[in-house]
């Protein structure tokens, strides 16, 4: 059987995607998903799992995103439980993109509080951009477990998923101001102000959640 110019485009283009250099392998996923063919699917997902450079992951996932959703949502899907972190991460970013809802059910609780931060972040920014309509209480109440969780990158991802969900995380962030644990007060708190003002910065929003926490605990430290 002759070999036809777009079978060797299409070997060469798989083949870079596993070059020891990363230009090369940018090159490589810009040219899969610049022509889109059913055969690059399973390569670009398996590559979207242990690709080192973040660029080279996004452009991974715009490749995927410009191949048909009934080739890449199934194969999404079952990469979210996977137990490489990178690969669930990846998969749920690549998953936010697509918007398409029918992934809606892959984002279980358990990606929502994933041990691994990295893959709780994509799991969060995937649930805002996934959730149907009606859905948006239920996942405030499930997001909102996770307050006072990590350093402040992790803390801005989830304040910024909670904001996008709009006034429906009110009542979730009245009731984590009264939380025993200060940090998740401060971090409620720091969220509400976003809310009330999305250009507010996070680091001045804390710092100041912060303080109030600590001025409410002062008179019963001094008891």
């Amino acid at each position: 059987m002759t070999m036809t110019r777009q079978d060797t485009d299409a070997i060469r283009a798989l083949q870079g995607l596993e070059d020891s250099s990363s230009s090369v392998r940018l090159q490589a996923a810009l040219a899969v998903g610049t022509a889109p063919d059913p055969r690059f699917v399973d390569k670009l997902i398996e590559r979207c799992a242990i690709e080192p450079e973040f660029f080279v992951r996004d452009m991974l996932t715009w490749a995927l995103v410009r191949h048909p959703v009934s080739l890449t949502l199934p194969r999404l899907v079952r990469e979210v439980r996977s137990g490489r972190a990178q690969a669930r991460s990846q998969a749920l970013h690549t998953l936010s993109k697509t918007g398409d809802r029918q992934a809606w059910p892959a984002i279980t609780r358990a990606l929502l509080s994933d041990a691994d931060n990295e893959v709780a972040r994509s799991a969060w920014r995937a649930a805002v951009a996934l959730v149907p309509e009606g859905q948006e209480s239920p996942l405030a109440t499930a997001l909102a477990t996770q307050l006072g969780r990590g350093e402040r990158e992790t803390q801005l991802s989830l304040s910024q998923a909670l904001v996008a969900l709009g006034e429906v995380i009110v009542p979730v962030l009245h009731a984590a101001t009264t939380a025993d644990d200060p940090g998740v007060r401060a971090h409620a708190l720091a969220t509400q102000r976003l809310l009330r003002d999305p250009n507010a910065g996070f680091e001045l929003a804390i710092e100041e959640a912060k303080r109030i926490v600590a001025l409410a605990r002062a008179p019963q430290d001094g008891q």
